[in-house]
Order: C-alpha cells, then structure tokens, then sequence
C-alpha cells in the first residue's frame, strides 16, 4: 500500500520595508524587551494582549459619552496593543521560532479584529460619526489589502507610508487624546453642514478623521500608480499577431 507523505506548505518570505521616523530606536527596545522575556511568554499570548489592548481602547472611546478622562484607558490601551503587535513577532525571531504561514495568518487577522474595535469604538463615541470612522477604516483597509498584493508580486512586506508607521500613527492618537483631555472647548466643538441635503454636525475628530483618511487615499493613490507603471513594465503588453 502506497503512502505519500504530506510535504510542508512552503512559503516565499516577502522582504519587510519598514523605514518610518521610530523604526532604528523601536527595533532596538523591542529586541531588548524580547530577550528579557520569560520563557513562559509565547508569541500568541503577545498577540492576544495585542488584541486586548485594541478592545480597551474602543472601549475607553465609547466611555467618553461619560468623561473624556477615559481618553487615558484608551491611550492606555494603544500602549498594551504596540506592546502586543509589535513584540509577537520579534520574539518569534529571537528565539528563532518563526511560523512564516500561520504566523501570517494570524497576525493579519487579528489586525482586523484590532482596527475594528479601534474604530468601532471612537465611531460609537460622541467624538466622531461613525461614517467617518469607517471611512477611515475603509482607507486603512485599502493600504492593508495594497500591501498584501505587494507581498504577493514583489515579495515586498511594506509597513510605512511617508515615513509613518503603526507606532508613529499610535503615538499620534495618543497625542490628540492628551489634547482633548486638556481642552474643554477641543471637546465642545463643533460644526454643522449641509451633506446631501442632511444637516450633519462635525466634531473635531470628525474634521481630524476626514483628513487622515485623504492623506491615506492620496498614499495609495501615487503607490498604485507607481507601482502600476513597474508591473506594465516588466510584464508588458504583447503583440497580437
């Protein structure tokens, strides 16, 4: 009786592009974070806190309706999420224990359970509509899915835009969130205007928010057509005879 033996899935590994404005000092603390680690701690734990902290951080948003002083458990929870996303796979790769397949698998995932808590949940505040979160989610998403291709066709893994990273944009929320916690009139703002014959009323982040996600479209934008420009360079049209 004939047995054929189950062959591992292989696996081209995508090269990772990560040039943003924290990356050098990161690198260093995370490698630093990772070997100081028990043995006990494994990489899915780190996802899981990852994952945990997203949820705290939705949650702290939509606390807001109550006090904007819960802008610190949702900073806090941004803290728990870089914690998590960023050292799952660093200490995969140094104690060299890396899961190419399912390690991608689960870490893009998880990602989008974590986008989805993080702007559900200031879209369920009253610090932004929500059509404006998803728009921002929308824009995040297309920049996910853009890189997912690119990993695919050009084995490039690319993890910033216009030297900005998940960090850096962490850190940025994190700072807004400090401002508006200070800034009772930053919390009492507000605009209304006419859309599609519906009076809307605009908050802060709500203006905030709507500029994010055009940078992110204009980011996207000029990757796919420069990228568009290689790929019908290096696979061009032939010749119909």
């Amino acid at each position: 009786m004939n047995q054929t033996t189950k062959q591992p899935m292989q696996v081209k590994q995508a090269t990772r592009i990560q040039t943003s404005v924290l990356n050098g000092i990161e690198k260093k603390v995370l490698v630093k974070m990772a070997n100081h680690l028990p043995s006990w701690v494994t990489s899915d734990m780190l996802t899981l806190i990852g994952v945990f902290g997203a949820l705290l951080t939705g949650t702290g948003f939509v606390l807001t309706y109550f006090s904007y002083q819960w802008l610190w458990l949702s900073s806090l929870g941004l803290i728990i999420n870089w914690f998590g996303d960023s050292l799952d796979g660093t200490l995969a790769r140094v104690r060299n224990t890396q899961r190419p397949i399912y390690g991608y698998y689960l870490d893009h995932n998880t990602d989008l359970l974590c986008q989805l808590a993080i702007f559900g949940g200031i879209g369920l505040s009253p610090m932004m509509n929500m059509g404006v979160a998803m728009l921002v989610l929308v824009m995040y998403l297309m920049l996910e899915v853009y890189v997912s291709i690119n990993a695919h066709l050009k084995s490039e893994f690319r993890l910033t835009y216009a030297k900005m990273g998940p960090t850096e944009f962490r850190l940025l929320v994190i700072i807004l969130n400090t401002i508006i916690i200070f800034s009772p009139q930053l919390q009492q703002f507000s605009r209304s205007h006419m859309l599609l014959g519906v009076e809307t009323t605009c908050r802060f982040m709500d203006y905030v928010g709507c500029i994010v996600a055009a940078i992110m479209f204009i980011m996207y934008l000029v990757c796919f057509i420069k990228d568009a420009r290689y790929f019908a360079k290096i696979d061009p049209l032939k010749k119909h005879e």
